[in-house]
């Protein structure tokens, strides 16, 4: 018997065994304790420095290996174990590759196809208190992400809520919400899970009229009574941790962040934006308004954002993520009042709300 250094690649410990050579296998022992038998046809050779034979065994772990440098066992071995020289686990990089591909592509479909479903299902199931919790996780990274303040010049912000009482109360919904305007430069509105809107401050600024901005809020309002938010949140959620899995960060660090933005960022689904288009109209119609002055309001941002030769250099947030079609924008036009009613802000509280973010 020889002496030779043995690893087991589950601890660092250097381990002096001693060899013993069979036709059929090669026997490991440290002292009197047995350590391992390997069978002649697995033992194979790995890189090792010059007087010394490395081996390992196929299919033990990458780490373990026995370092040999008595030359009359190392021929010994070499006669003995035929399959000395085969590539160690020969198999399994083209494993390795065809699993990993497999993986990818399993939480890609699932990102793709079955959390849209999931999210779908779940939403209804989620109570309202959790999902008024949620929103304020969000809501607080959605005013890190924009470090704007909050507009409340008291008379804008008394035409504000005047506003959307009118909306709330539209169609006898009473669709519980909290309508904010956030100064930012980002044309854009956002409805949060929990009721939470934001309407942001360049959007309101393109608005030429209290209909046209009243059709927005109407819109974010349809998708807090759809609960869209919850559903971008779960799916959002779902896809932060899958892609976690498949780059190597589920510790759910920045999740929130990535998430926040998400719903800020990504655009419902076409049936939650004609849902949406939908409850405006009718909540506008109801009130003797019509609903097309919010497709005014998108078309003249949308031609805002052409160049002279017709072809879009800029996709604005809003419609970014209410992305506008001709059918949406057709639909809107044919939502007409039966009967016209009385506008829904004088103009001193039109321009109060224009004014919201001034301060004193």
């Amino acid at each position: 018997m020889a002496d030779a250094v043995f690893y087991d690649g589950e601890s660092a410990r250097r381990r002096t065994v001693s060899i013993k050579i069979t036709p059929s296998s090669i026997d490991l022992q440290e002292g009197p304790e047995w350590v391992a038998s390997w069978p002649v046809g697995e033992v194979r050779r790995r890189d090792a420095p010059d007087g010394i034979l490395r081996l390992t065994r196929e299919g033990a772990p990458s780490l373990v290996r026995l370092d040999v440098a008595d030359a009359e066992t190392q021929a010994a071995i070499r006669q003995h174990c035929r399959h000395l020289d085969d590539t160690v686990h020969r198999e399994r990089p083209g494993r390795i590759l065809f699993w990993s591909a497999a993986a990818a592509v399993s939480i890609l479909l699932c990102v793709f196809v079955l959390l849209p479903i999931v999210a779908e299902r779940l939403t209804p199931l989620i109570p309202a208190s959790y999902e008024r919790r949620l929103g304020t996780a969000v809501d607080n990274q959605i005013r890190t992400i924009f470090s704007g303040k909050i507009c409340k010049e008291p008379r804008g912000l008394a035409a504000l809520e005047g506003l959307v009482a009118q909306l709330r109360g539209a169609q006898g919904s009473q669709v519980d919400v909290d309508v904010l305007v956030l100064e930012s430069k980002v044309p854009n509105a956002v409805a949060l899970p929990g009721g939470r809107i934001y309407l942001f401050k360049a959007l309101l600024d393109e608005a030429q009229s209290v209909d046209e901005i009243a059709g927005v809020l109407a819109h974010e309002i349809g998708h807090v009574a759809h609960r869209d938010g919850l559903r971008k949140l779960i799916q959002a959620g779902g896809t932060s941790y899958l892609l976690g899995l498949l780059l190597g960060d589920v510790t759910g660090g920045g999740a929130i962040v990535v998430v926040s933005r998400y719903l800020v960022d990504s655009a419902y689904s076409r049936e939650a934006e004609v849902a949406a288009d939908d409850f405006a109209g009718s909540a506008m119609t109801a009130l003797g308004r019509p609903a097309h002055p919010m497709a005014l309001l998108l078309k003249r941002i949308e031609d805002e954002h052409e160049d002279d030769d017709g072809n879009d250099f800029e996709v604005p947030a809003f419609l970014s993520t209410h992305p506008v079609t001709d059918q949406r924008l057709k639909a809107l036009e044919n939502q007409v009042p039966s009967r016209p009613g009385a506008p829904l802000l004088s103009d001193e509280q039109w321009r109060a709300l224009k004014e919201i973010c001034k301060t004193t």
